[in-house]
């Protein structure tokens, strides 16, 4: 028998032997370096990927998931708005370009912008077409010359300088570059070198690994699962008193639960689509997951219901979005929080890049959402600061995440405004990168003037 000691010293050897040979499996495949990288492609992530790259800054799109269009595709919030108020468009460039292209390349039609929409201000959200909108994207990325990676997502990010003691990097790259961002892909880890980083990612995920601080509430707003019944359940003819005393007992006996169908019954059967999912959080692939199982079991337990109904025996699942559309979970603090009172106010300063507009639309799990629109002629606007991480020098986010409280963020969160702030982030970075400079540093003139040569309209 071999000595213990002996033993020992070949199990640490075998041991290490593993951990090196499992550690070079990570090694990267494949080391970059690029000017910008735009992590999430979203409706914030693609105006920001498209404009950085339209002023030549050599830029990089990550994108987790297997499409681009964030909520408006895989959530199947596919209405985005709003782009006009008071009668006159506030919200245009890139995202508008998209938008319009989608509508015009499938056959769809726009709304009458001219006439007032009062309270209902979902009249001017344009419906589009989702698998067009995302060829479109995917188009308008390609003809910028956007480096598109689905399937990827950062797993770390550090500030690099002249002096730091990386190994996967040439001195030329810790001279000239800002970043070293890893990503994660089937199989796959690689580097990624670049001047600029911008998170698009709605929930301030690469902010985080950046050591960039966020903001939370103990509560979130509850997202909504997206899906379509169809059944032959003739509505004029439904005993609707019976059906809601059906539906009613289901929510009791736990056949159904609170937000499979918040309207009631009747308000269902109209819509055949939807249910609110209440702690919806897609920050983590645990959270993510969880919040998906959940709207796809409500889905099923109404389907199961609608098929319990008179008329409603045939009723089958006809399409269902693959995400939950969350509209809350972290925001990153930016050089400046914009505020309830900023955004209700109208306020301008001298660095707003973006307009604004939509009511305060803050969905409570116990009420639903009563919006409280802004008063006439009142047009929000979005500061630089508030897309600068606080602390964290170049290092910019939009959309969802954007530097905000939760009332403010609540108007912030929508579609339109997530195109106007991602492509003045993209502007930003790109500047900055190709000036070698922060995004802070940046005259603000010159920002706006590369944002409207792109159709954009800016404060």
């Amino acid at each position: 028998m071999l000595p213990r000691i002996l033993l020992t010293v070949l199990f640490g050897l075998s041991y290490f032997t593993a951990c090196a040979a499992a550690e070079a499996q990570f090694v990267p495949k494949r080391v970059d370096a690029v000017d910008v990288v735009v992590a999430g492609g979203g409706s914030a992530g693609v105006p920001a990927a498209v404009q950085a790259a339209r002023l030549g800054a050599k830029t990089v799109l990550v994108e987790a998931g297997f499409q681009i269009g964030g909520n408006a595709t895989s959530g199947g919030v596919n209405f985005p708005g709003l782009f006009h108020a008071w009668g006159k468009q506030v919200i245009s460039g890139i995202g508008w370009e998209w938008v319009e292209k989608t509508v015009r390349e499938s056959s769809g039609t726009m709304p009458d912008f001219s006439v007032p929409t009062g309270r209902w201000h979902w009249k001017h959200q344009i419906r589009v077409n989702i698998p067009t909108y995302v060829l479109i994207g995917e188009e308008l990325c390609a003809d910028a010359g956007v480096e598109l990676r689905y399937y990827e997502s950062a797993i770390a990010a550090e500030a690099i300088t002249p002096d730091s003691p990386d190994p996967d990097a040439s001195a030329k790259a810790r001279e000239n570059y800002r970043w070293k961002v890893t990503t994660a892909a089937q199989g796959e880890v690689r580097v990624l070198y670049c001047k600029q980083l911008v998170d698009c990612t709605g929930n301030g995920a690469l902010a985080a690994l950046c050591g960039a601080a966020r903001m939370r509430e103990n509560e979130t707003q509850p997202g909504t699962f997206n899906y379509k019944i169809k059944h032959h359940i003739d509505l004029n003819k439904l005993d609707k008193e019976a059906a809601q005393k059906a539906f009613e007992e289901a929510l009791r006996d736990g056949r159904l639960e609170p937000g499979d169908a918040r309207g009631g019954i009747a308000a269902f059967l109209q819509n055949s689509e939807n249910n609110y999912v209440y702690g919806a959080d897609n920050s983590t692939a645990e959270a993510r997951t969880e919040t998906n199982l959940r709207g796809r079991r409500a889905a099923l337990r109404m389907l199961r219901f609608v098929r319990s109904l008179p008329g409603g025996e045939d009723a089958v699942l006809e399409s269902m979005s693959p995400d939950v559309g969350v509209r809350e979970t972290y925001r990153v603090e930016g050089e400046y929080v914009i505020t309830h009172d900023d955004y209700v106010s109208g306020r301008v300063w001298d660095d707003s890049l973006a307009y604004a507009f939509y009511p305060v639309d803050l969905h409570e799990n116990a009420s639903g959402v009563h919006p409280k629109h802004l008063q006439e002629g009142t047009v929000a606007t979005v500061p630089l600061r508030a897309l600068l991480a606080k602390g964290v020098p170049n290092l910019l986010v939009a959309g969802r995440c954007v530097s905000s409280d939760r009332l403010a963020n609540s108007a912030l969160r929508v579609q339109a405004t997530c195109m106007a702030c991602g492509q003045a982030a993209g502007a930003a970075a790109a500047l900055a990168a190709l000036q070698d400079a922060a995004p802070s540093e940046l005259n603000v003139d010159g920002i706006k003037n590369a944002l409207r040569e792109q159709g954009a309209i800016v404060p």
